[in-house]
């Protein structure tokens, strides 16, 4: 499997992994205030990021993972 392709199937795969860890932990992790500030929006935002960073060191492990048992690379 060539490297562009691993590339682009961590980003597909760490996508998908950040939206749905995002979807479904950020609500259980943020409290809602009732009206939101510039601070609200920073925990939000860092938070997306670091979903976003787990999910594609997650997806790289799996792909690599992947390449290297079905190919021996």
């Amino acid at each position: 499997m060539s490297e562009e392709l691993q590339k682009r199937l961590i980003t597909i795969l760490s996508t998908a992994l950040a939206s749905i860890l995002a979807s479904r932990l950020a609500d259980r992790l943020l409290d809602e205030p009732e009206e939101r500030g510039v601070k609200d929006d920073a925990k939000e935002a860092l938070l997306k990021a670091g979903f976003s960073l787990v999910a594609t060191i997650i997806a790289s492990v799996v792909i690599r993972n992947f390449v290297s048992r079905r190919w021996g690379s």
